[in-house]
């Protein structure tokens, strides 16, 4: 079964890197210079920024369903004009660390998880989708239970 992985849409979060660190402070959120890699997986390009980058650290509602499974959370995004979109690949990011993935019925409630290395997700994620209820996948990262990316169906 065939899947497509998206980053965040840029577009969103463009005009954050044009603000100062006191107009970010004020929103809750907070420019970071990236000092070690894999230390800052962007949610847009779904790879880690680079040693000396810069990257917004804020929080995001990725599951904005009014459901119990509504969620916020902790994300970086560095200034990239392309998000990641690709089908049947696991981005570097995601693959480079353990994930929890959550498999959502098209009323947001979580019906499937599970926790993988992830080089080994897309195993996990086309499983997921074998369950036709299964309307879309979310993947956190499974040491901080931050948002990754979100699998639908290709």
């Amino acid at each position: 079964m065939s899947f497509r992985t998206t980053g965040l849409d840029p577009n969103l979060f463009v005009d954050l890197h044009a603000l100062s660190d006191g107009e970010l402070a004020a929103r809750g959120m907070q420019r970071m210079r990236v000092e070690r890699k894999p230390d800052a997986p962007c949610r847009i390009s779904l790879d880690d920024a680079e040693i000396g980058e810069t990257v917004v650290l804020l929080s995001y509602d990725h599951q904005p369903a009014d459901t119990p499974y509504r969620q916020q959370g902790p994300i970086f995004v560095r200034h990239a004009e392309t998000r990641f979109d690709a089908v049947n690949v696991i981005p570097p990011a995601l693959a480079r660390r353990p994930l929890s993935l959550r498999g959502f019925d098209a009323d947001h409630m979580m019906i499937e998880a599970d926790i993988v290395d992830g080089a080994e997700a897309a195993a996990l994620v086309e499983r997921f989708f074998s369950n036709a209820r299964v309307a879309y996948i979310h993947a956190h990262y499974a040491k901080r239970g931050c948002y990754a990316a979100r699998f639908d169906r290709a």
